[in-house]
């Protein structure tokens, strides 16, 4: 697998009634999320899916999902398409990612559909270990490490964990400064502006608290009126 994340991605999440395909379990919800230029957007794919089969108790607890609630919800052969399209050609992410291509594959090659092939996949649980070696490297763990709020996690659900993931993603590959900069570092002037303004408008990357923004205020100030954040500032 991967061990780098892509600036363009999808960041995905699954929950399912078990732990392995091959003995029956089904997927009974896909939560995802696109990346671009580093940074998710609102750009969101999600749906539970009736696996036509009992969820056992120990997956209930994990997410919540019952047969009952799952029983009107659409079968996976309804939604496979609408899941293809949405991923186009781009990289897949994944919190232990080889247990999610696992259930998508299976449930892909069920139906006869190309199955995604194992170079396509991003492993951030693989990235938090070599970036944080010996420290957890679960979600939890990861945002409290990030200070990503988790206050509406109290069950796993693939759309929130998916939104909480990419956030994730954008700290592991540099932080939202890095981020914000990738694409416009050689830009000056409005071009520069415009490419901040639209990065705050598609994205759901926390806001900053007024803290935050008075210490770094504080910062550019200090920088300098020659620096790349005065300059920005200025045209903004």
């Amino acid at each position: 697998m991967n061990m780098t994340i892509p600036a363009d991605c999808v960041v995905f999440d699954t929950e399912t009634t078990g732990f392995s395909p091959d003995e029956g379990d089904k997927l009974v919800e896909i939560g995802a999320v696109r990346m671009r230029d580093g940074l998710p957007t609102k750009e969101h794919f999600h749906v539970y899916i009736n696996p036509e089969r009992s969820v056992p108790d120990a997956a209930v607890k994990v997410h919540g999902l019952t047969a009952k609630f799952l029983a009107d919800k659409p079968l996976f052969a309804e939604v496979a398409q609408d899941f293809i399209d949405f991923i186009g050609d781009l990289p897949l992410v994944a919190h232990n990612a080889a247990f999610d291509a696992r259930f998508i594959n299976a449930e892909l090659g069920g139906l006869g559909y190309d199955t995604y092939p194992e170079e396509r996949f991003v492993d951030t649980v693989q990235i938090a270990r070599k970036k944080f070696p010996g420290a957890q490297a679960n979600l939890d763990a990861l945002c409290r490490r990030f200070k990503i709020d988790i206050k509406d996690r109290s069950l796993h659900g693939a759309l929130i964990d998916s939104e909480l993931l990419a956030e994730v993603c954008v700290e592991l590959s540099g932080g939202r400064q890095f981020t914000l900069f990738s694409g416009a570092a050689t830009k000056s002037g409005s071009e520069q502006a415009d490419t901040v303004a639209r990065v705050e408008l598609e994205t759901f990357v926390r806001p900053a608290s007024e803290e935050e923004r008075a210490a770094h205020a504080a910062l550019v100030a200090k920088l300098g009126e020659n620096s790349i954040w005065a300059k920005l500032e200025g045209a903004a």
